[in-house]
């Protein structure tokens, strides 16, 4: 699992769950069509799973990002 994910919303979190609504803002996603770029480990993979009918995942080389990739931190 080398490499990163690029995650984008592509449904509305209207009508879900609030344990759905707090993992897409724990994924860094603000509304339909923004995306972000995540460190693929198996933590990241099951927050995509668990909303998998709200998002759409990519594997992303590191050649493809430029060798940039952004890890998801809480903000202190």
């Amino acid at each position: 699992m080398a490499g990163s994910l690029r995650i984008t919303q592509i449904k509305s979190t209207i009508g879900h769950i609030a344990r759905n609504r707090a993992t897409i803002k724990a994924l860094g996603l603000h509304g339909i069509g923004s995306s972000v770029e995540v460190v693929d480990n198996d933590a990241t993979r099951g927050m995509a799973r668990q909303v998998r009918f709200l998002v759409t995942v990519e594997e992303v080389t590191s050649a493809a990002t430029g060798g940039r990739t952004r890890d998801v931190e809480e903000k202190a």
